[in-house]
C-alpha cells in the first residue's frame, strides 16, 4: 500500500537495511536524511521529490547547489553539515528522543499517508501508543468549564474504549484532553523542539504524558516554535488520528484548521455542539452544519470509527515520472524561460504546467526543483504550486 510507495524513497538509495519486519535505516542514511531535511528552502515534499528523482539523500545534497543556481537564487542554499546532523542526534539521544524514518516499522502507518508526512519524527516516550487506534481532540484554549468537563468525559471514555488520545499540549481543551487519557497512552504533537515546550507551564504535563505514552515532533532540537510552526503541527495531529473531534473553537479558530487539514486527508470530523450564544461554540456549531457528526458521548465517536478500525486508506500513487530519475536533465534555456512565465503568485497544477508548456514532465519537475531550491517555489495542498 502507500507504506511500499514511501518505503521506495529510502530504499533507492541502496543504504537501508531490508528487515523481516521492514525498513531500517542505516546510521549514515539517517545523517544524509537529517542534513537534507534541515537545510534551506527543503521541505517534506521537495525531500521526497528530492530522493525519488536523485536516487538517494546524499545525492539530492550534492546536487543542491546546481539546482539553486539554475533556478535563479540570488546565493548557495545552506546545506545543513554532516557535523550539525552529528550534534542534533546527540542532543536527541540525550533527551531520550529517536529520530524514526518514514517506512520504519516505529512510523506510524496513518501518518504515512498524508500528501506531506514528515521524513523524520523524534519521538519520546512509549512508541506502543503510535500503534494503537488514535483520535484526535483539539479545541478553545480559553475554554469554559463545560468544554473541560465534556472533553474529560470524551477522552476518558476513548482512552478506556482502546484509542490513543492526540493533541497539540496547548492550553484548555489540548490539556484536558491530555490528562483525561494519561494512564492509556496519549501523544503529544509540539510545535517546537523536544526541549521548547510550548507553554512553558506544560513541561509537568509532558513528563506525565511520557510516562504511559508520547511525544513527537518533526522540529529540531532547540526550535522555539512561531505562529506558522502550528498548522505545521496540527496536520500532523489529524495525519495521526482515525478522526478528530473539535470541542469549542470560536470563528477563526486554529483548530478549524485541524478540522480541514483533517478533510483534507480523508479523517473522520467530530463536533461538540455548544450554546449558540457563546462565541467559543461558533466554529463547532458551524462545522456541525457543513455535515460534521456532532458529539455529545463517546459512543458518537465510537460507532462511527468502529467499521473503519484497521481498514487503510487507499494507496496514493508517486509522482508520475518519465524514467526513475532527473540525474543528468537540463532544460534548455528556452524550455525553462517559457515554463517560469507560465508560473504566478496563483496556484497551478502540475498537469496544466506541462501541457501549456508542451515540455516532457521530467523537464517540467526539474525546473520547479530547480526554483524551490532557489526559494522562488510554493507548494500547496492538491499538487497545486506558484511562485513566491
Amino acid at each position: 500500500m502507500v507504506a511500499c510507495n514511501k518505503v521506495q524513497i529510502a530504499a533507492r538509495g541502496g543504504e537501508v537495511k531490508e528487515t523481516t519486519k521492514g525498513v531500517r535505516l542505516s546510521d549514515e542514511q539517517r545523517i544524509d536524511w537529517l542534513r537534507l531535511i534541515r537545510s534551506q528552502n527543503v521541505g517534506p515534499r521537495t525531500f521526497r521529490a528530492l530522493v525519488n528523482h536523485f536516487g538517494g539523500a546524499r545525492a539530492a545534497l550534492e546536487a543542491l547547489p546546481a539546482l539553486a543556481r539554475r533556478g535563479g537564487g540570488g546565493s548557495a542554499p545552506q546545506i545543513f553539515s554532516r557535523e550539525q546532523a552529528e550534534r542534533e542526534l546527540a542532543a536527541a539521544h540525550k533527551l531520550g528522543a529517536v529520530l524514526v524514518a518514514i517506512g520504519e516499522d516505529e512510523y506510524p502507518r496513518r501518518l504515512q499517508m498524508i500528501d506531506d508526512p514528515p521524513p523524520l519524527i523524534a519521538v519520546r516516550g512509549h512508541h506502543a501508543a503510535l500503534a494503537l487506534p488514535a483520535v484526535a481532540i483539539v479545541g478553545s484554549r480559553n475554554a469554559s468549564a463545560a468544554g473541560i468537563k465534556m472533553t474529560q468525559r470524551i477522552a476518558h471514555g476513548l482512552s478506556e474504549a482502546g484509542f490513543a488520545i492526540v493533541s497539540g499540549l496547548a492550553r484548555g481543551i489540548d490539556a484536558a484532553a491530555h490528562r483525561a487519557s494519561l494512564d492509556n497512552g496519549t501523544i503529544a504533537v509540539l510545535a517546537g523542539g523536544h526541549d521548547r515546550v510550548y507553554p512553558p507551564e506544560h513541561e509537568g504535563l509532558l513528563e506525565s504524558i511520557l510516562a504511559a505514552g508520547t511525544a513527537l515532533t518533526e522540529m529540531p532540537i532547540g526550535w522555539e516554535p512561531r505562529a506558522r510552526d502550528f498548522p505545521r503541527r496540527n496536520r500532523l495531529i489529524s495525519g495521526l488520528s482515525l478522526g478528530v473531534v473539535i470541542v469549542e473553537a470560536a470563528k477563526r479558530s486554529g483548530s478549524l484548521i485541524t478540522a480541514r487539514l483533517a478533510l483534507e486527508q480523508g479523517r473522520e470530523v467530530f463536533a461538540v455542539p455548544g450554546s449558540p450564544l457563546d462565541p467559543r461554540a461558533e466554529g463547532t456549531n458551524s462545522l456541525i452544519k457543513q455535515g460534521a457528526t456532532p458529539v455529545t458521548e463517546t459512543s458518537d465517536v465510537i460507532s462511527v470509527l468502529q467499521p473503519i478500525m484497521g481498514i487503510e486508506l487507499p494507496a496514493r500513487e508517486p509522482e508520475p515520472l518519465d524514467g526513475d530519475s532527473l540525474q543528468g536533465v537540463e532544460p534548455a534555456a528556452d524550455e525553462r524561460a517559457r515554463i517560469v512565465a507560465l508560473l504566478s503568485p496563483a496556484p497551478v497544477s502540475i498537469d496544466d504546467l506541462v501541457r501549456l508548456s508542451k515540455t516532457s514532465p521530467r523537464v517540467v519537475r526539474m525546473v520547479l526543483l530547480e526554483l524551490e531550491i532557489a526559494g522562488r517555489l510554493d507548494r500547496h495542498g492538491g499538487g497545486l504550486i506558484s511562485l513566491v
